[in-house]
């Protein structure tokens, strides 16, 4: 107990417990905190939306042996205030536009992402987006995603400098589905 090294291990030991207590009083504060300011009840508005096919014929976009692929994309206009997930905890908020549509099988669903940004400052979270077009050509893992109905989602993460991250979802008001365009004729090989 009176040697240097039992010393400075003691005191290490004591101050990493105090950090990690800290930082647990911290998590469990700004998640408090984001329900208190209203995080789960966001509300957002999108519109305008339209999907476009195309047919793409690169390994890059879903073909293989050089058969063709569709592709989709959205053009959208959105609305919504990411005010509430920002505090004094907060590093950065991740948001993505999905879409989610059948599968093969009636107990499958697909999901896809056709945008997404990262806000990293609260003077950034109002997004007003207007005739934006999605940032990803996405592939069904089928053949053709053919006149499939699909709902939109607006999904959020909330990165913390401490803690763990949380996830939820923007109440959308307006266009929230929509049907991909009919199968487009596309040369076989």
């Amino acid at each position: 107990m009176f040697n240097i090294v039992n010393r400075c291990q003691n005191s290490f030991g004591y101050f990493t417990s105090v950090l990690m207590a800290f930082s647990a009083a911290v998590a469990i504060v700004s998640f408090i905190q984001l329900h208190l300011d209203g995080a789960y009840g966001i509300t957002g508005a999108i519109s305008n939306v339209n999907p476009t096919v195309n047919v793409k014929f690169t390994r890059r976009f879903g073909s293989t042996d050089g058969k063709a692929k569709e592709n989709a994309r959205l053009t959208f206009d959105l609305e919504t205030d990411l005010a509430p997930l920002f505090n004094w905890n907060t590093k950065q908020v991740f948001v993505q536009l999905t879409a989610e549509y059948p599968g093969a099988r009636p107990d499958i669903s697909n999901r896809v992402t056709f945008w997404d940004k990262i806000v990293k400052r609260k003077e950034d979270s109002v997004l007003s987006l207007s005739n934006s077009r999605g940032r990803y050509s996405v592939y069904d893992t089928g053949k053709s995603f053919n006149e499939k109905n699909a709902t939109l989602r607006l999904e959020w993460n909330v990165q913390p400098y401490v803690g763990l991250l949380t996830y939820g979802e923007v109440l959308l008001d307006g266009d929230t589905s929509f049907q991909f365009p009919a199968l487009r004729a596309a040369k076989e090989n």
